[in-house]
């Protein structure tokens, strides 16, 4: 049986949660927003992305390990950059970026 403090919790961050969510979809709705807040809102997935991004290339985790493993994930990106800026595709760039990532990282392995 769930303790009842857990569920007053969960409802007392869930409520609040789904207003700020839901509330401007439900009042913007139909509405034509102004062509700058469109572009900003447009640029809020490539962000995302490539916060996610960053995050797994730059672990100094990688650098004291190996120069060259630290090396994988940047040159991974680099190959996904023209891919990306050619396409425009964020599926196909975060697919391209892993497969690249794991030649690489498999090159290296064999390497030493």
């Amino acid at each position: 049986m769930p303790d009842p403090d857990l569920i007053a919790l969960y409802l007392a961050l869930l409520i609040p949660m789904l207003v700020w969510r839901v509330a401007p979809m439900l009042v913007l709705k139909g509405r034509k927003l102004p062509q700058r807040v469109e572009a900003a809102l447009g640029l809020i997935p490539s962000a995302a992305f490539a916060a996610l991004v960053a995050n797994d290339v730059l672990q100094p985790a990688y650098w004291t390990a190996s120069p060259l493993k630290g090396l994988a994930p940047i040159a991974a990106a680099l190959i996904v950059v023209p891919i990306a800026k050619k396409s425009g595709s964020l599926v196909l760039s975060a697919l391209v970026g892993v497969c690249a990532y794991a030649a690489l990282s498999y090159c290296l392995s064999l390497a030493g």
